[in-house]
């Protein structure tokens, strides 16, 4: 799973190259954050969570500030989660999550990506049941047997844990994401995770024909170039 995880990241990685587009994905989730739960981060966990994970990808401090102040107004955008589903190039499963202030030019803008690479957009659960929806945290740490079992007297449900070169990865429920994190910082004290996420893992990543990766690049390219596209997930096996 963890081998999973890494292709996606590095898959992504043109996307984290563009910063623009980096600090409008933070802008926008720590606006949604701010806005539905306090803009104190000691109050509001998910916002906390969102700060920290902007600060670790070199989010200056000025879009995280300008993008509480504006949910402090309590107007502005009304921006709501979307999420679609399809087969890409070469019959790959492909979650598409967007944040919109207009659906409907979302999903036609999402829509034109599937049919310029001559693929399907999906209904919704057509592929998710594919891809386990986890909580990923990876930290330094070499005591497996300890982190394993100060997760699972927090009643964490583990589906996964790693130990490469000192270095932990846990994968859990995406819901068991604020109870995994406090059973650890409290066994091993404050810990500095270095990654922090909830992510469409696939169940079965494979590897896609060589005739379809020019395409499957253009269809990626194509929905991390539309404002509104937060994150792609997909069970290509890369590399």
């Amino acid at each position: 799973m963890g081998r999973a995880f890494q292709n996606r990241k590095e898959s992504m990685a043109k996307t984290s190259d563009a910063k623009a587009k980096v600090y409008s994905k933070y802008g926008r989730e720590i606006y949604v954050c701010a806005k539905a739960g306090g803009i104190d981060p000691d109050g509001n966990l998910a916002l906390r969570s969102m700060i920290d994970r902007a600060k670790k990808d070199q989010v200056p401090s000025h879009v995280i500030e300008k993008a509480i102040e504006k949910a402090k107004g309590g107007g502005g955008e009304d921006f709501a989660t979307a999420r679609y589903e399809g087969f890409g190039p070469g019959g790959c499963m492909v979650i598409i999550d967007c944040l919109t202030d207009n659906p409907n030019r979302t999903f036609g803008d999402v829509r034109q990506c599937f049919t310029k690479t001559k693929c399907k957009i999906g209904t919704q659960g057509s592929v998710s049941h594919m891809f386990d929806h986890s909580t990923i945290l990876v930290f330094k740490n070499d005591d497996e047997d300890a982190v394993l079992e100060a997760l699972m007297m927090a009643d964490v449900d583990v589906t996964d844990i790693e130990n490469e070169a000192g270095v932990i990865t846990v994968f859990a429920p995406h819901t068991d994401s604020f109870k995994a994190k406090q059973a650890l910082n409290e066994a091993f004290g404050e810990i500095d995770f270095d990654v922090d996420e909830i992510q469409f893992v696939p169940q079965n990543p494979a590897p896609i024909n060589a005739d379809d990766m020019p395409q499957f690049e253009r269809f990626l390219d194509l929905l991390n170039d539309l404002d509104d596209v937060q994150n792609v997930y997909h069970n290509v096996e890369l590399g």
